[in-house]
């Protein structure tokens, strides 16, 4: 008995010896993990937290390293997922975690939520979150339109020393929202900034109020001077700055040379995340402008650097709408749809094309466009307008039944159509014949969109369809409205119905046809009215075959008063013809070139393609490549210390033959040889190699090398050279599987091992990793994680330090990451 009670104290004490051990290895695990968090590397921080997670953890330490990923989360811009963390039952309801989700909510818009969750952390006086829980409610006050509380949130900060400077400023802020100039200048005149920063922001709020008190000469002093030495000024200042110096110019009529401000950021930054809202202000003063340049917009459509290039595109387009150059924009956009940017913010650009396609009759095209946009994943208001486009397009394109179901769905919906979308779909189902669901789209429409005019409309476009389609009723409708709404702004429509129903009579009623003309003649006609009345005329008169001079002097006045008209290509053809018959053959010559002008062939306005050619071997003629490998096969029948040697070399050139599958033979048989260490590492590499080139064709052999890539990296712990080849390889291949998180924190296992002071540093792999790592970083707006991975390459001293110094210099000017 006493050697079991011994034997159990015995195993007692060796799991509470084995549980110390497991938290103080949890403490050791989530502080690496943290680690790049703190170093402002949130990006490397996800992953390595995302991997600390998981079912072994305790609870305990799961919220540990949960709350540490939701924080990485939201500072690398995702809250969506963050927030699903958060919502774990695992959690506890603790200040942190609640702030957290708040943090979440207002990176989503999610402003009523989040005050409510700031509102519970700022609550408890003794928390340290207090203070920033009750700045960020303050925040989602403001968003809300809610100055006045927001302002009242922040009254309690002033009193706090380490957050008054900042709230003075934010305070400042909303009173200029507010437009109340008198409070503005007394918290700008009290405010005492320390710091660098700080003294920039009390500089733009003072021009803003200069602008709010209509001295926009003044205010243009203080913005210049933040855009001319931006160091401390942040990315969002400065845009900001850039928006009211914009505005100061459109004030004092300037705006031409506003412009250069703007287009000079674009060009230094052709990538930067506020674009969208940059080029929609230069679009406002390019507006504003007599004669806007088009040079900065035309250079940067032939750079590659997106999304730059396809807002120049876009933006380019629409001066040459504006300037009556419609073929130029048709080409504009036409190149912004076959890019492959697909950028949220350049969906609108499409929908505008879309739209021009609408209107120039290319339904199909304009419906694939329309899709495309729809594809480039825009914002909920955007779809709502891509949705009624589409369904507009369908009708135009006499896609009745599609297009009435599609009004039908966005009648009943939270669309801001709806109304619009109803009364469309009254008009689907009369152009289908379903008088039943007509008449209750009918009586849905007129209770929720306008009354006796949306009534009004819909009976006239009863009349107008039924006349189109030939129904003997039609007359009669189009009557009964001319007499029920006697005031309506469009009767002149129903009277150019029944001119048109007289004529296409049997026999034409043509005195009938003319006396509903006059009518016409003698009320406000609407340009429609105008438009279809002037056209019968000409056909009225062309009927009487003693009246040519008055036909001919009818489309002339028609082509000059309606040159957009649908019809005009019709009577430019009859006036041509005219023409013709009396023998006045240079009038007829114009006329029938300008028809042809304006209804070019699809050959002729189809885009010629460019092909791209083949490949060449480098350096070597395939008869040369065929008598080395004879060579390397001798080396390897001598069987000496070279034949694996060779087996590689032969392997290469197979690759360059274009034989993967004798390549990888050869270096299977390296493998599996009685090679030297070096010699298999090569092997294994340049399997890894073949595996990479062959996932053109299946993707699934970029598994493949990363696992010959593993096992080069894991067996070359001692080789620097190989290990940080081997995991720079597989990060290209993560990368191309569109891993991006997995790539760059593979990348980062280069850059983060020390070199050991016993064997030289490897810089080739090292430096090729770490300026991936920076890239992708770059390419997802990280500039400061991107600084810290150039600080890393810097700091190691290597062969292309000075390379990542000028780049870290360059991210530094470019984006303001200036250090106090």
């Amino acid at each position: 008995m006493r050697r079991s009670k011994n034997k159990a104290g015995l195993i007692i004490g060796l799991v509470m010896i084995s549980a110390a051990s497991l938290r103080a290895d949890f403490g050791t695990d989530l502080a690496q993990a943290s680690k790049p968090l703190d170093e402002g590397l949130p990006e490397i921080a996800v992953t390595r937290l995302r991997d600390l997670l998981g079912p072994v953890l305790s609870d305990e330490h799961w919220r540990a390293a949960g709350e540490r990923l939701a924080e990485a989360l939201i500072a690398v811009g995702q809250p969506t997922e963050a927030l699903r963390l958060l919502q774990d039952s695992r959690f506890d309801q603790t200040a942190a975690v609640i702030f957290w989700r708040a943090q979440a909510l207002s990176a989503l818009d999610r402003w009523e939520e989040a005050s409510e969750l700031y509102g519970q952390v700022a609550a408890d006086r003794n928390s340290s979150l207090w203070p920033d829980a009750i700045f960020g409610m303050a925040e989602t006050l403001r968003a809300l339109g809610r100055t006045d509380e927001a302002l009242q949130k922040l009254t309690v900060l002033l009193e706090e020393k380490t957050w008054k400077t900042r709230t003075a400023l934010r305070t400042a802020e909303l009173f200029l929202d507010k437009a109340d100039a008198t409070n503005a200048r007394r918290i700008l005149d009290k405010a005492g900034p320390e710091t660098t920063a700080e003294h920039k922001q009390r500089r733009f709020l003072r021009g803003r109020l200069d602008l709010l008190l209509h001295r926009p000469d003044r205010a243009l002093t203080h913005f210049q001077s933040l855009i001319k030495k931006p160091k401390g000024v942040s990315h969002a200042l400065l845009v900001a700055t850039l928006f009211r110096l914009a505005d100061a110019h459109l004030e004092l009529k300037t705006p031409e040379t506003g412009d250069d401000f703007l287009e000079d950021f674009i060009d230094h930054h052709p990538g930067d995340a506020a674009l969208p809202l940059i080029f929609a202000k230069l679009d406002e003063l390019y507006r504003a402008e007599r004669k806007p340049a088009r040079a900065e917009l035309e250079r940067w459509t032939r750079e590659a650097e997106q999304p730059r290039r396809g807002f120049a595109q876009w933006y380019l387009a629409r001066i040459e709408l504006r300037a009556g150059h419609r073929d130029r924009a048709l080409q504009l956009l036409e190149a912004l749809e076959k890019s492959d940017v697909k950028n949220p913010e350049l969906a609108a650009g499409l929908y505008e094309y879309a739209r021009l396609e609408a209107e120039d009759r290319n339904f199909d095209h304009a419906l694939a466009t329309l899709e495309e946009a729809r594809a480039w994943q825009p914002n909920p208001e955007l779809l709502d307008r891509i949705a009624l486009l589409s369904a507009e397009t369908r009708y135009n394109g006499r896609q009745f039944e599609a297009a009435t179901t599609a009004f039908d769905h966005i009648a009943h919906s939270n669309s801001p159509f709806a109304a619009l979308a109803m009364y469309n779909s009254s008009l689907g189902w009369l152009q289908l014949g379903d008088h039943v669901r007509f008449a209750s789209a009918y009586e849905e429409s007129t209770k929720h969109g306008g009354g006796a005019e949306v009534r009004a409309d819909l009976r006239l476009e009863e009349g107008l369809l039924r006349a189109a389609q030939g129904h003997k009723d039609a007359a009669e409708i189009l009557q009964k409205f001319v007499a029920e709404f006697p005031t309506n702004a469009r009767r002149s429509e129903a009277w150019v119905a029944l001119a048109e129903i007289a004529f296409h009579d049997n026999p034409p009623r043509l005195d009938e046809a003319r006396k509903y003309l006059a009518q016409v003649t003698a009320s406000k006609a609407t340009p429609a009215a105008a438009e279809r009345a002037d056209y019968l005329s000409i056909w009225i008169e062309d009927s009487i075959a003693t009246n040519g001079e008055k036909m001919i002097e009818l489309a002339n006045q028609f082509l000059r008063l309606h040159p957009d008209s649908a019809f005009v290509s019709d009577v430019r053809m009859k006036l041509a013809e005219a023409y013709y018959l009396r023998q006045d053959f240079a009038n007829a010559q114009t006329q029938f070139e300008l028809f042809a002008q304006g209804n070019p062939t699809a050959d002729f306005a189809e885009k010629a393609l460019f092909f791209a050619g083949e490949s060449a071997m480098a350096s070597m003629a395939p008869h040369s490549l065929d008598r080395a490998i004879v060579l390397f096969d001798q080396v390897v029948q001598l069987k000496r210390d070279l034949r694996w040697a060779a087996r590689n070399e032969q392997a290469v050139i197979e690759r360059k033959l274009g034989k993967p599958q004798e390549a990888l033979v050869l270096y299977d048989e390296v493998l599996k040889g009685d090679a030297k260490p070096g010699e298999k590492r090569e092997a294994m590499c340049g399997k890894g190699d073949v595996f990479f080139d062959l996932s053109g064709s299946d993707p699934a052999n970029y598994d493949r090398a990363i696992a010959a890539y593993d096992q080069l990296a894991n067996d070359s712990s001692e080789a620097s050279h190989w290990r940080n080849q081997a995991l720079f390889k597989k990060g290209i291949c993560l990368e191309k599987k569109a891993d991006r998180d997995a790539a760059l924190a593979t990348f980062y296992q280069v850059v983060e091992t020390s070199a050991r002071p016993e064997r030289l540093p490897e810089f080739f792999w090292f430096y090729k990793a770490g300026f991936n790592a920076a890239r992708l970083l770059e390419i997802d707006s990280r500039w400061n994680s991107a600084a810290k991975i150039y600080e890393k390459l810097v700091a190691a001293g290597g062969t292309r330090s000075d390379e990542a110094k000028a780049r870290l210099t360059r991210l530094r000017l470019e984006h303001f990451l200036w250090e106090e």
